[in-house]
């Protein structure tokens, strides 16, 4: 989960008004909610309890009811049985100006079929705090102003709605849902016509809005985004919830695979601290009898991180080593429980680690040197190399950018290489198999690729 974040910093004048458009937290309870379309069964016995100040994000595929529930919350539609309360109150039981003062929404859909000003968009956020005819109020003006830049809009604020770009329009409408002042926010697919600057850029503002207290929550596809900002995640699929829990108990490769049927690996990002989901294509698995037992992968990095998670996606048995604790490949098979022979960044490879390393290799059916940088630490695993089996060669980068050994060492890869079938990232499952099943394959070129690639 990414640090809390501050609000905005205000001027003393700004205070007392920027505190009143700060609603109380609000909780939000679900049981046993269902709604079927005409015989279609949309949602079935769905409960779930949000608490004040909460990011919740629903996931799962399309058509699991995500955009269904929230409407439900807003009081759009009605369940055919259960109930849905804020704070205690049945939201299908509020006039529409009434459940407005309590949840404000941003849409998937954001066209407006008419032409007016951005400005007048974002105030039509206050009309539920105001009487039907009454003007807007000073107070009413600097929600709105807040809002507008809060959102970065106010460089469209005279602008037609209808003669702004659909990035830029999804925008002045969550800037409508601001200047709403609403204890509870929904928002369906908030990041789906935004560039990656401006999705990163809004679900910052959400989590502000979160840590003032107001309690959201977003339907969202982009599982990464999803992780690195919600509280909390709700998996929907088939109309019911699947998983809910902290992003790290929700987005598994089990849960994935069975609420998307997807086959997908799930790894911390190294740079964010969060879930990282990368969809691999669903492959058939090995048949047993040309599948290897073990695979062991001696390299570093990116390369040999995925080259971890693709066998080990396969259902194969992988370890890796060594490889520095802060490498990639080490964040990956840490992720995924991968045995590893891990050495702390920048020390010398000790004879243990070596010994440890080696005993990997001799078990292993097949090796895989994915990336290999051929330092002093590594030439003693390429001599044991030399009377094992199956060797596969992954190489993403050019030799001559990882190659810090002497000659000699450079002659041992050589010669492993010769009789090592060749492989990309996404051919390794095939390369592995051939590798098993023959151990004297002259250097081939499946699914080779070129090596500045």
């Amino acid at each position: 989960m990414t640090e809390p974040r501050r609000p905005p910093e205000t001027t003393d004048g700004d205070l007392e008004s920027d505190e009143q458009s700060r609603p109380d937290p609000a909780t939000i309870s679900v049981e046993d909610v269902s709604l079927s379309f005409s015989e279609l069964s949309v949602l079935e016995d769905v409960s779930l309890t949000i608490e004040p100040g909460e990011f919740v994000g629903f996931v799962g595929p399309n058509g699991a009811g995500k955009t269904t529930l929230l409407r439900l919350i807003s009081g759009a539609l009605e369940p055919d049985s259960g109930s849905i309360e804020i704070d205690g109150t049945d939201v299908h039981g509020l006039s529409s100006r009434a459940s407005s003062r309590l949840v404000s929404v941003v849409p998937q859909d954001t066209t407006l079929s008419f032409s007016f000003p951005v400005r007048d968009v974002v105030e039509m956020g206050r009309h539920p705090h105001r009487s039907r005819f009454s003007s807007a109020t000073p107070d009413d003006r600097a929600a709105v102003e807040r809002a507008l830049e809060r959102t970065r809009t106010v460089e469209l604020a005279d602008r037609p709605i209808d003669e702004v770009s659909g990035g830029q329009r999804q925008r002045v409408v969550l800037a409508r849902a601001i200047a709403q002042a609403t204890p509870v926010m929904l928002l369906d697919e908030p990041t789906a016509s935004l560039d990656v600057n401006h999705q990163v850029e809004t679900l910052e503002l959400v989590r502000e809005l979160v840590d003032e207290g107001r309690t959201v929550i977003a339907a969202i596809h982009d599982l990464d985004l999803a992780a690195r900002y919600c509280d909390r995640l709700v998996l929907l699929s088939d109309g019911a919830v699947a998983r809910d829990g902290p992003p790290s108990t929700v987005l598994t490769g089990d849960a994935l695979a069975d609420s998307f049927d997807a086959n997908a690996v799930v790894t911390q990002n190294p740079v964010t601290g969060t879930e990282t989901v990368t969809a691999l294509a669903d492959a058939r698995e090995p048949e047993p009898a040309s599948r290897p037992d073990r695979v062991h992968v001696l390299g570093t990095g990116t390369a040999a991180g995925g080259v971890v998670a693709r066998l080990e996606s396969a259902g194969i048995d992988v370890t890796l080593g060594p490889v520095s604790s802060g490498d990639a490949a080490a964040e990956t098979a840490r992720s995924l429980g991968v045995e590893t022979v891990e050495t702390e960044p920048f020390a010398r490879l000790t004879a243990d680690d070596r010994s440890a390393a080696a005993g990997l290799i001799r078990e292993a059916d097949v090796t895989v040197l994915a990336d290999l940088v051929l330092g002093a630490g590594t030439q003693p695993l390429l001599e044991t190399l030399a009377t094992t089996a199956g060797v596969v060669v992954v190489e993403t980068r050019p030799l001559s950018e990882r190659d810090f050994a002497d000659a000699d060492a450079r002659a041992r890869y050589n010669a492993c290489c010769e009789r090592a079938v060749d492989a990309t990232l996404e051919g390794i499952r095939d390369a592995v198999v051939e590798a098993a099943t023959s151990s004297s394959n002259p250097r081939s070129t499946v699914d080779s690729i070129d090596a500045d690639d």
